[in-house]
């Protein structure tokens, strides 16, 4: 919906689409899976820590309409800005603590971006739930889990309730209590599942990442990884360039 460091947007259609009628995030950020193509029209909970994220899902579900975002003031390279709306479209994940951030040409064009995809996609989201609090407190309900936390490790830093906040054996128990279909995002640290790669993602100023997934459904995983291994030994077998 809006831009957010880590968001799910290019990754999306990656992933396998929903099998329940209800969506959960316990790590929201932006929902980009739960607003991939017709997913956001299931029941969706989103949680997350961050009030100031919360805050912004309550004001687009509750009060929002395309005109109140189109309406929204242009940003102006040079100027400062308190409003947290603004600072979480930074190209950088340190923007989270920052009290005022410095209008950039790159947030000037992700601003002017995400208003209209805002406004273009407002309406899809009326009927969703949010909730302030840590992801333990989701419903216990069986559904489609998107898990997507800080990653483990230095990419999961500079969040406001980062990866040095979470204790990833305790949300490993907790991924594997879920009941229904489980997806599980992590990075290149991510140990405390049997992850498999997703593929390698081009980020922000042209950085790479590994993306890895975990899933609940066997079969899938074991497709994945069958397809990863052929992939590899074809690699191998390639003639050497004479």
């Amino acid at each position: 919906m809006f831009y957010f460091y880590g968001r799910k947007k290019q990754l999306a259609s990656h992933y396998p689409p929903p099998q329940h009628d209800v969506i959960i995030e316990p790590f929201a950020g932006s929902a980009a899976y739960a607003l991939y193509d017709d997913n956001w029209k299931r029941e969706v909970v989103l949680i997350d820590r961050d009030p100031r994220i919360v805050d912004i899902w309550r004001w687009l579900i509750d009060d929002a309409r395309p005109s109140d975002i189109l309406a929204l003031p242009d940003l102006k390279i040079g100027e400062r800005s308190s409003e947290f709306l603004h600072i979480v479209h930074a190209a950088t994940k340190m923007a989270f603590a920052y009290k005022t951030i410095k209008v950039t040409p790159v947030l000037e064009r992700n601003w002017e971006i995400s208003k209209r995809v805002m406004a273009t996609a407002v309406s899809k989201v009326k009927h969703w739930q949010v909730l302030c609090d840590d992801y333990t407190s989701a419903p216990e309900v069986e559904a489609t889990w998107f898990i997507d936390p800080p990653y483990k490790g230095d990419p999961g830093m500079g969040y406001a309730f980062g990866s040095d906040r979470l204790d990833y054996d305790a949300l490993s128990d907790w991924i594997l209590q879920r009941r229904g279909q489980v997806i599980a995002c992590e990075g290149p640290h991510g140990n405390y599942l049997p992850f498999a790669p997703l593929r390698v993602n081009m980020g922000v100023a042209g950085k790479q990442s590994t993306e890895v997934i975990w899933l609940s459904d066997t079969a899938e995983m074991e497709r994945r990884r069958a397809k990863e291994c052929s992939s590899a030994e074809q690699l191998v077998l390639l003639p050497s360039a004479t």
